[in-house]
């Protein structure tokens, strides 16, 4: 056991945060990873982590992670901007636009569509 997976659920969840706020993406990555694993059920972990992925340029992980999200709720607005614009960073414009889109309707945002 490492010291980003010890603790319960709850310590470790307070780490990634204090770890993500601190900028240390990577570290918080680390903690959120196995945390996931363990409740893949919750959306605040795997959203948190693909945040983390994205922050520190693992584009593929973090677009991996939202696809899960959006996949199981169409609906989350975070997670679809996230994708979007975690495509956008791919170079992928065109896939990124409808997602985009989406996000701007869920959010209200109708000049965007």
């Amino acid at each position: 056991m490492t010291y980003y997976d010890h603790g319960t659920p709850a310590e470790r969840w307070e780490r990634a945060q204090m770890f993500f706020d601190a900028k240390d993406y990577a570290a918080a990555a680390r903690v959120l990873g196995g945390l996931v694993e363990e409740v893949p059920e919750q959306t605040g972990p795997r959203l948190l982590l693909a945040r983390a992925y994205y922050h520190s340029a693992q584009l593929r992980r973090a677009e991996a992670e939202l696809r899960v999200l959006v996949e199981r709720d169409p609906v989350e607005h975070y997670a679809r901007l996230m994708l979007g614009r975690t495509l956008e960073r791919q170079g992928r414009h065109e896939e990124a636009g409808s997602h985009l889109r989406i996000a701007s309707a869920l959010a209200g945002d109708f000049e965007r569509v």
